[in-house]
């Protein structure tokens, strides 16, 4: 267990960082390498997964996304690539250019078990409940504190959002580093911290073959050295205990409490207005992102729609890795 308190820039807070911390901008270079690459596409159509960076010359984007995985290993750990023109180009390009910058930051993956790459993060109009199978980002409603995938053997290292389009009302993104969370845990919540590096059921939302389990067990934390990492999913893990059909032990309820409390800290976290074209991306592992409920409006440019995008270079492409 992590049982000092952590500094520098990993340790961020709200009072402690301004929008110039976190926004990348695209570079005049990288923005005419891009044109090209798009130029090449619509002249010469592949599939998208066909896409590899190597295929076309992108030497300023590769130097702006080596800076945007420095910003994610070694600084605040998330970043917002300031901006694709969106608007000057289909879903679909837009699309493939977020897949070329992407694959230069990390290799994309499988997101569901049945290899579904690319994810599209809107409201379908589904309800969620434990065992359905349906994950909340296909609804409206808030989204707290989590990571992707802590349901999974491999989560994704990197999360990668572009935003296509804003909703009429909500939506707001927010993050916050799991650091400054341990931080906070430590020194108000110490009697209960050591639960969150044992282990919890997490529903697995389906994504596992016939025969295997539909609970998956993981600490919500975990620390090699001084290097802490989260696997934070309190929808899943009250779901899990109830496909379980366990109640929680009384300190585990209490640990969860407590992480819960810490999350709502005002100044902890950050707002982020994402803006269509903007790509948020996050160390999956160490930062924590959530998003307010959100009501969609009748036009096309006001309904809220992100593409996602996992990134990891290590195990497997698939889903389980």
């Amino acid at each position: 267990m992590l049982t000092e308190i952590v500094t520098g820039p990993r340790a961020w807070t709200g009072a402690t960082i301004r929008p110039d911390s976190w926004i990348v901008p695209i570079s005049g270079p990288c923005r005419d390498e891009l044109d090209r690459a798009l130029a090449t596409l619509r002249a010469h159509p592949l599939p998208l997964f066909l896409l590899k960076p190597g295929d076309f010359e992108l030497d300023a984007c590769r130097a702006l996304m080596a800076e945007v995985r420095d910003r994610l290993e070694n600084g605040l750990m998330f970043a917002v690539l300031d901006r694709l023109p969106v608007e000057e180009m289909s879903q679909e390009e837009a699309t493939a250019l977020y897949w070329l910058l992407s694959a230069l930051l990390a290799r994309p993956v499988a997101q569901k078990i049945d290899g579904t790459m690319i994810y599209l993060v809107r409201d379908t109009g589904a309800t969620m409940k434990p065992g359905s199978g349906i994950r909340p980002t296909v609804t409206n409603v808030e989204l707290v504190f989590h990571n992707d995938n802590s349901y999974n053997e491999t989560p994704p290292h990197y999360v990668g959002l572009l935003c296509h389009s804003q909703s009429k009302e909500g939506g707001t993104s927010k993050v916050i580093s799991f650091y400054s969370a341990h931080n906070r845990l430590l020194e108000e919540h110490g009697n209960v911290l050591p639960r969150l590096y044992r282990p919890f059921w997490y529903d697995r939302h389906r994504e596992f073959f016939a025969g295997d389990p539909d609970t998956h067990a993981a600490p919500v934390f975990a620390n090699a050295g001084d290097r802490l990492t989260a696997r934070l999913a309190l929808l899943e893990i009250h779901g899990g205990y109830a496909l379980r059909g366990e109640a929680m032990d009384r300190e585990g309820e209490a640990a969860l409490e407590a992480m819960d409390a810490v999350m709502r800290i005002p100044g902890l976290a950050i707002d982020l207005q994402f803006k269509p074209g903007q790509i948020q991306y996050v160390n999956n592992r160490t930062t924590g992102h959530m998003r307010t409920a959100f009501v969609d409006g009748d036009a096309p440019d006001q309904k809220r729609l992100l593409t996602r995008l996992w990134l990891r270079d290590s195990g497997r492409q698939s889903y389980r890795g």
